[in-house]
């Protein structure tokens, strides 16, 4: 080391020793032409000054390559010290030494400044609301932890809102922040207020997810507006009955025990509705948040089917299942998938033919109907069938085909409501195919992992 370091310092060496040496070696020329001084007492003095000068300028030479190093680590690598850093000539020693302190102090200041940009990025990394960084062409340069998992897939088409492209430019422009309100309708609504906030260069997008306290607001007005719709002809035909077993049928014990099964039977169907109001609300609340669990379908299938067992032979059908095993996990909710397929093999029983055949099959072979990388998964029955009029509706809640009989087998008309919503939590799809006469085929399809 010692070695590299004077082969480096001899250019500096050689050009201080010609400026230290070269006016003394005048001078003794000079001065031994003249006859001032003898020829060898001049050599000998000069051979002495040469030596000194020649010592100290190698001294001088080495600290020199030593500061240099030194002021380049501070400017380049401030965290790191040259291995040397002894310097030996005195006045350079106490540069060298302020110079370490300079290093030392620079290093510290560095280390803070990284400590606090760490704390920010975390800090902003663990922001419950969406954060996104954006140039001035919407592409994305950066997003939070919460952005990710709030939009995943739908990132672009957050990006592509005329009102957040018209906020990114205004906010370019003027720079202040701006904030709008964005009402995403797919692939489910979603309720946004964005705010654009201009920092130099890039545009930082703060969303705040308002869809859950505006599903609380609609949940409330929409059950009571159902509640009070579907609920007032069973509480009109209880009050009935109360009054007639308090007047006329207040001695009639036939009456008495006839009316009693029929309230009876109106208030099940009360609690019905109710129940299946509530589980929409609750179904709607969490629609934008897709769920993240991965699911095995298989098993999940192959308990329902067991609880459908009792069903199927006090209708006397017969429930024929193809599930493969291998079927790819999907993320999922397995309660409110269970949900769906309840539901789904009820309707089949309900309105397929007595002792009919009902088929369960999923599948993950190509389908043109929708995109590839997904589970699709049918209940078909062979019972009356719908007619094709019909089919748009019958996702809307309280719509029945046949109002009569869908009371009669104690339907509340918020079955396909539920697999709806549910369905669209799961960025799913819902397909029915039926016609009149020839049964009926509701197919769901849910997006594997990538989707």
């Amino acid at each position: 080391m010692v070695e590299k370091l004077l082969d480096k310092a001899w250019p500096a060496a050689f050009a201080l020793f010609l400026a230290l040496a070269a006016l003394p070696s005048l001078v003794f020329l000079v001065l031994v032409l003249l006859g001032y001084l003898p020829l060898y007492p001049a050599l000998l003095a000069w051979g002495v000054c040469a030596a000194v000068g020649g010592t100290f300028s190698i001294l001088l030479g080495r600290d020199l390559v030593v500061m240099t190093r030194l002021v380049r680590a501070l400017r380049l690598a401030p965290g790191t010290l040259p291995s040397e850093t002894m310097l030996l000539v005195p006045g350079m020693r106490q540069l060298g030494q302020e110079a370490i302190r300079l290093i030392h102090a620079e290093r510290l200041s560095r280390a803070r400044q990284l400590a606090i940009a760490a704390e920010d990025r975390a800090l902003v990394e663990r922001l419950p609301d969406p954060l996104l960084k954006l140039d001035e062409d919407s592409k994305i340069l950066w997003r939070n932890d919460s952005a990710l998992s709030a939009f995943g897939g739908e990132m672009a088409a957050l990006l592509r809102h005329p009102d957040v492209r018209d906020a990114l430019a205004e906010a370019a422009e003027i720079k202040v922040a701006v904030r709008r309100e964005v009402v995403l309708s797919v692939p489910v609504a979603r309720d946004l207020d964005v705010t654009m906030i201009p920092v130099g260069g890039p545009v930082y997008m703060l969303v705040n997810d308002r869809t859950h306290e505006r599903a609380l607001e609609k949940m409330r007005a929409d059950f009571v507006a159902n509640a009070s719709h579907e609920l007032r002809t069973p509480l009109a035909s209880l009050i009935g009955f109360i009054e007639t077993l308090r007047g006329p049928a207040a001695d009639d014990p036939e009456a008495q025990e006839r009316f009693l099964g029929i309230m009876a039977e109106q208030a099940a169907r009360m609690q019905r509705v109710i129940a299946d109001l509530l589980n929409l609300s609750r179904i709607e609340i969490t629609e934008h948040s897709p769920p993240k669990e991965l699911v095995n379908l298989p098993p999940l299938l192959e308990r329902i089917v067991a609880g459908m067992e009792p069903m199927l032979k006090a209708n006397d059908s017969r429930l024929e299942v193809e599930v493969p095993a291998d079927l790819p996990k999907v993320p999922a909710d397995a309660d409110q998938l269970t949900q769906v397929f309840v539901n789904l093999l009820d309707n089949a029983l309900k309105y397929g033919k007595r002792g009919g055949v009902i088929k369960l099959t999923a599948s993950v072979a190509p389908d043109t109907r929708f995109e590839p990388g997904g589970v699709a998964i049918s209940v078909a029955d062979d019972g009356i069938g719908i007619p094709r009029e019909h089919i748009p509706r019958l996702t809307e809640r309280f719509y029945r085909v046949d109002k009569g009989r869908s009371r009669a087998i104690g339907g509340t008309g918020l079955g396909l409501a539920i697999v709806k919503h549910v369905v669209n939590r799961h960025r799913g799809r819902l397909l029915v195919e039926s016609e009149a006469g020839k049964g009926s085929v509701f197919t769901i399809w849910l997006p594997g992992r990538g989707g």
